[in-house]
């Protein structure tokens, strides 16, 4: 995960992103390695570059609204975006050695 922090919260919008959810998949989006960046401006914006784990998840739009709101609630943030790109595409590697473990991947 890239992080370019001009307003100093971008831990704080981390630990927001890891209460976010794959309903279908317990893990966060941050541990499965969906989060591709975090950047946040000195005018107040903030933005999540992200993917899912497949281009046709049926619960694309139930995450990426629920990123964006939470990152809307963040104090210090005026304006939240969501980028949502599959370059590159998400593979099982990019999730964290806890996601692994917890999904039986290790």
């Amino acid at each position: 995960m890239i992080i370019l922090d001009q307003l100093g919260i971008a831990d704080k919008i981390k630990e927001t992103l890891e209460t976010v959810f794959d309903p279908e998949i317990p893990v966060n989006i941050c541990e499965l390695g969906l989060v591709y960046e975090i950047i946040t401006k000195e005018d107040g914006t903030a933005k999540i570059v992200m993917t899912l784990t497949a281009p046709a998840c049926p619960v694309a739009g139930d995450i990426i609204d629920e990123v964006q709101r939470k990152v809307a609630d963040v104090e210090g943030v005026k304006n939240a975006l969501v980028e949502l790109t599959f370059d590159p595409k998400w593979e099982k590697s990019m999730m964290s050695e806890e996601a692994k473990l917890e999904l039986g991947f290790l």
